[in-house]
């Protein structure tokens, strides 16, 4: 990166930046961008994946059962006059 790239960077970021540090930040920045060259040279796959292990659909088919019997299910429950009670709605 050279300099003039620095110095548009730091107006852009409001940053008051010295000769002598707009000097040190593109040598630095340069080596930076370098390093990332290493990435140029890894292989690359024709698919991506986004996690390393594969995701399958590991739920279960719904199956359709019949309902209980609603007197049953009134008399294992707490009713008064054969009413539910539920939470009290505010």
């Amino acid at each position: 990166m050279d300099e003039d790239m620095v110095r548009k960077v730091a107006r852009v970021a409001r940053l008051e930046l010295t000769d002598e540090e707009i000097e040190r930040y593109a040598a630095d920045l340069a080596e930076i961008m370098s390093a990332f060259g290493i990435l140029e040279e890894a292989p690359a796959e024709e698919t991506f994946e986004i996690t390393p292990i594969p995701v399958e659909n590991c739920l279960r088919e719904d199956k359709v059962v019949p309902y209980p019997d609603s007197a049953q299910l009134r008399q294992d429950m707490q009713t008064k006059d054969d009413w539910v009670r539920g939470p009290r709605l505010t």
